[in-house]
């Protein structure tokens, strides 16, 4: 019976097999899981080491590669909580560079699924919160670590960003114009101009400041955003009848 029982576990529970492991096994282990992509079981013994090693470099590297284990088994909540935990402990760990990066990355959500796919969805047309949390870690890195390896991947992407803040906003002031919400629809079309200057999107709001002031009585202040446009785009698509093709990403925007 004693022999039965210590097979199963004492009174049902079960022997965890890894208690009697150094630090250096369990860590060994969770990276051959994780090679493995067994994110469940590598996930476990990352969180072994951070409860029985609580201090060292064991339990600091558990918590870089644990962060980038929840995002692969589809958990970004997960990632992101111990992203911004580690970032609050070590804010001068020698990869907290690498951490920012993984932050953004997972907001970044550059994989829009085979929804976004079939539809041709971007970003500019969903929740802005994730691109704009994106935006921030990206940020964060290039001005803290401009000499990070991450650095020119987190400036493509920001340049990509900012441009899908700004269509974001145009997103909005399309709808106001057809709602007919015209002295809205050019005040969210003059904030892209100043909140993003530069961007490509700015060229469409500067055509929907023409047509909302002039829809709204304004003639003046559609003359002027009419002036500004020919200034800066001389060739707009818009005075043909239709906006340019959306960019892709990694059409930079410089």
């Amino acid at each position: 019976m004693i022999v039965l029982m210590a097979g199963c576990g004492i009174f049902g529970k079960e022997i965890d097999p890894t208690r009697a492991w150094t630090v250096e096994k369990l860590y060994a282990e969770a990276k051959y899981e994780m090679s493995l992509r067994n994110w469940t079981t590598a996930i476990k013994h990352y969180e072994r080491i951070e409860s029985r090693y609580p201090f060292g470099r064991f339990a600091q590297q558990s918590q870089i590669e644990l962060a980038y284990v929840h995002w692969r088994n589809d958990d970004p909540a997960l990632a992101l909580a111990v992203i911004d935990r580690f970032i609050k402990q070590y804010p001068n760990h020698p990869s907290v560079d690498y951490m920012y990066y993984l932050k953004g990355r997972i907001n970044f959500n550059d994989d829009l699924g085979i929804t976004g796919l079939i539809s041709n969805q971007d970003l500019s047309e969903r929740d802005p919160k994730a691109a704009a949390d994106a935006f921030v870690a990206f940020k964060d890195l290039v001005s803290r670590f401009p000499d990070s390896k991450y650095g020119p991947d987190a400036l493509s992407r920001l340049n990509y960003l900012v441009n899908t803040l700004a269509r974001n906003e145009i997103h909005v002031a399309r709808y106001y114009m057809k709602r007919r919400a015209f002295v809205a629809a050019a005040n969210r079309a003059q904030f892209v101009l100043k909140q993003y200057p530069g961007a490509p999107a700015g060229e469409e709001a500067l055509w929907i400041m023409v047509q909302a002031y002039a829809a709204a009585g304004l003639h003046d202040l559609s003359e002027d955003a009419r002036r500004v446009l020919d200034k800066n785009f001389p060739n707009s698509e818009f005075y043909r009848g239709g906006p340019q093709q959306e960019r892709s990403w990694w059409r930079i925007w410089n």
